[in-house]
């Protein structure tokens, strides 16, 4: 049961996978009960309104026993704990040893921070077999407290807008259910170790960029042997890097869009990370982009339980721990709609639906559009391309790619193209005219660029 301190920062991070606020008691808190028990246990706090604002709930005698009785008689029973802690009731449930269970409403499982019924269908294929502990549960025993990145747990509470005064990673890990009696799970090493790859050797993507549309020629590749959050942000860095796009004049601001939506592939790489097979050694998530096609290729293919007919119809996460911190950095909709979102965004920017095959490994296809070179835009030439390839950095590659679009740029618009500082940039141009990709023609005020291509 958290203490005073430990409660506050749950409550700041707000409801979750296993965190549920309730602003008074009402009998309909057994569905929750009952889906914290079908999934991975959980608390609900009594006295906590939506938006994290305190509304209290005091703790009486026959209030205790309603509760206890609601959840004696569930099916099978559930054993809850109650406390009271400040002014706020704490209702502790654990996850279920005798799956599935169900109240006199029906069955209810848990999906990042919703409480879903069931359907009957949705019953069978959820609990066709027993649940076995997944391998972002299972207790690392070889990672110490030391191991963990204060400076990652304040990235991820920027994320996910969560205000925390003092960061105690073993408060932090504890309040978000991917660490247990001080023990730290394979979840947590995903996301929150100075170095994951020295617990988890295959976290770690591959980013390629190929010529053509075979794995013949690379015209470019990255390999982010990091965190989750890094790796999300990496693959769309590379994606928007690769990918052709036009600007648009929206009133006084310019909107870049993209040729592939940009909702569907972030959707599709945070699928692809929440869903993927941390267990098979020896692999990593691959981000292809070829001259016709973006390939995002996972893993493990689909959870046990699923079968082909019930994909994109039914939510079964291999990595719901996992799911849950995206989830809370707003990384990923609402639960089981991914699949939908994504057909959607390319049905309005008049494109295929994105093709997915499943085998061992799960991948998910996005066709590129065959527009003209004029429609496409324009972007660094061929030569240019194929002379900087591995000798300059993703900054001052995308510092030229800018440039051939406008030669009269400026260093501050690259600075908000780009996302760094003026002075980086400045800097990056500085090594790229001396490595012979750039020239200033004319004076700083009234010159323009110019792209060395030969």
């Amino acid at each position: 049961m958290p203490d005073d301190r430990k409660v506050n920062i749950i409550i700041q991070e707000g409801e979750g996978l296993t965190v549920e606020f309730k602003e008074h008691f009402k009998p309909r808190i057994v569905e929750d009960f009952v889906a914290f028990a079908n999934a991975k246990g959980g608390i609900v706090i009594l006295g906590v309104r939506d938006d994290k604002t305190i509304a209290c709930e005091k703790l009486t005698n026959e209030l205790k026993a309603r509760i206890t009785s609601l959840a004696r008689n569930c099916n099978p029973p559930i054993q809850v704990k109650i406390e009271q802690v400040q002014n706020l009731i704490i209702i502790e449930v654990p996850q279920g040893e005798e799956k599935p269970y169900g109240c006199s409403a029906g069955y209810f499982r848990r999906l990042d921070g919703t409480t879903q019924k069931m359907t009957n269908h949705e019953l069978r294929v959820m609990f066709r077999e027993y649940e076995e502990i997944s391998f972002e549960e299972k207790i690392n025993a070889n990672v110490a407290w030391d191991d963990i990145s204060r400076t990652k747990i304040k990235d991820f509470l920027k994320e996910a807008n969560i205000s925390i005064n003092k960061i105690v990673p073993r408060d932090i890990l504890t309040s978000l259910s991917v660490s247990f009696d001080d023990k730290i799970t394979n979840a947590a090493v995903l996301f929150f170790a100075a170095n994951p790859r020295k617990f988890i050797l295959q976290a770690q993507m591959t980013l390629i960029a190929f010529k053509g549309k075979d794995r013949v020629h690379i015209f470019d590749r990255q390999d982010i042997q990091d965190d989750l959050l890094t790796q999300f942000n990496g693959a769309v860095f590379f994606l928007k890097k690769h990918l052709n796009r036009r600007s648009e004049i929206k009133g006084v601001n310019r909107e870049d869009i993209y040729e592939i939506p940009l909702e569907a592939l972030r959707e599709a790489i945070a699928n692809a990370l929440i869903h993927r097979d941390y267990s098979i050694r020896g692999t990593s998530l691959m981000v292809e982009v070829y001259d016709d096609r973006v390939e995002i290729i996972n893993p493990g293919g689909l959870p046990r339980g699923l079968d082909k007919k019930d994909f994109g119809k039914i939510s079964v996460r291999r990595n719901a721990r996992i799911a849950d911190l995206f989830f809370r950095m707003d990384k990923v909709e609402l639960a089981g709609t991914g699949i939908r979102r994504m057909r959607e965004a390319m049905a309005l920017a008049g494109l295929p639906p994105p093709q997915i095959e499943q085998t061992t490994f799960f991948t998910i296809i996005f066709k590129r559009p065959g527009l003209t070179d004029s429609e496409r835009g324009p972007k660094v030439t061929d030569r240019v391309t194929e002379k900087v390839t591995n000798k300059v950095t993703e900054n001052q590659l995308l510092i030229l790619q800018e440039i051939k679009k406008d030669k009269n740029i400026t260093a501050k618009k690259l600075s908000a193209i780009v996302g760094i500082s003026e002075r980086k940039i400045k800097e990056n141009i500085k090594v790229l005219k001396n490595k012979g990709f750039l020239k200033r023609i004319g004076s700083n005020r009234a010159g323009y660029w110019e792209i060395e291509t030969g």
